[in-house]
């Protein structure tokens, strides 16, 4: 994709941007309210046009084959499409037939998929009852329908419960495992560190960096080695040899600046073991995606919508 461009009136959303998400791997894209993410989204899933833009999805066209490119998708939105009067397996099997998936087949496959997201025990229970979770996995399932091979997935675990959460990543990395192309919006930060193969950074309507998470993290500084020591000597001679460190006597440690790449990580263990120092411990510290949300938006993380 390039040159995506869309406006609303005079308010410019999204200005001439692009990336490449590869087969198979979860693209994370990230930004501040009012980014532009949603609008990204809802673009990519045909709900809405875009005023400029070069767009291919699984190898079709978006601006010559709209309907190609929904018969190879999936989208999760923000809010769910679950009907609460009706069943799981209804909802499924509603599902099904607007996919028209014949009617013992897709009787199988809302089987299939009520057991893999845990759900064949509230199977027959109305959707309304289930939890926040449960509508979620649900949710999830009824994308799963038409068994696409890129699934939009729009702040999927907005509002669950911390293992409500970790079950969802779970069964994304289940999906992409099985080469599924995950594209993913979030307002949890951790949770692009933890599941994205690649991350874009929006903001104001721009892509202000990308890459994988430790990319980004070292484009912020503040990441240090931590090394820890036997001896107070050993740790005064590293100080002497290394030079520019910070020190914390007590501790017998020394906080060496670096992004902990395996070059820099070579060249200090050689300066050490050429005056016969001897570390204890080592362990790496780099900046988190909060801090490189920071330093590129100028706004803090709980704006990260």
């Amino acid at each position: 994709m390039a040159g995506l461009r869309r406006s609303f009136g005079d308010k410019v959303v999204l200005d001439g941007i692009g990336f490449d998400v590869p087969r198979g791997t979860i693209f994370s894209l990230l930004g501040p309210n009012g980014a532009g993410k949603t609008t990204v989204v809802r673009i990519l899933s045909t709900l809405i046009g875009a005023d400029a833009g070069d767009i291919w999805i699984m190898g079709r066209d978006l601006a010559a084959d709209p309907d190609g490119v929904r018969g190879a998708i999936g989208v999760t939105g923000q809010y769910s499409a679950i009907d609460g009067l009706l069943t799981g397996a209804e909802n499924l099997r509603m599902m099904a037939d607007l996919h028209h998936v014949g009617r013992a087949a897709g009787r199988r496959r809302a089987a299939e998929l009520l057991e893999r997201f845990d759900l064949a025990e509230a199977a027959g229970k109305p959707a309304a009852t289930y939890s926040g979770g449960m509508r979620r996995r649900l949710d999830l399932a009824m994308t799963l329908i038409g068994e696409p091979r890129l699934i939009f997935l729009d702040e999927p675990t907005t509002g669950l419960d911390p293992r409500s959460r970790r079950t969802t990543w779970e069964i994304i990395r289940e999906l992409v495992a099985a080469g599924v192309t995950i594209f993913l919006t979030t307002q949890y930060l951790e949770e692009a560190d933890q599941l994205a193969d690649r991350i874009a950074l929006l903001d104001r309507g721009r892509i202000v960096a990308e890459g994988t998470a430790r990319e980004l993290k070292r484009m912020v500084p503040g990441g240090h080695v931590r090394l820890r020591f036997a001896e107070a000597g050993d740790l005064r001679r590293a100080a002497d040899v290394l030079g520019g460190v910070s020190r914390a006597e007590d501790e017998l440690t020394l906080h060496v600046p670096g992004d902990g790449g395996v070059r820099s990580l070579r060249l200090l263990l050689a300066a050490l073991d050429a005056e016969s120092i001897e570390v204890v411990d080592l362990s790496i510290h780099t900046p988190d995606l909060d801090d490189v949300f920071l330093a590129l938006t100028g706004r803090p993380k709980e704006n990260a919508r």
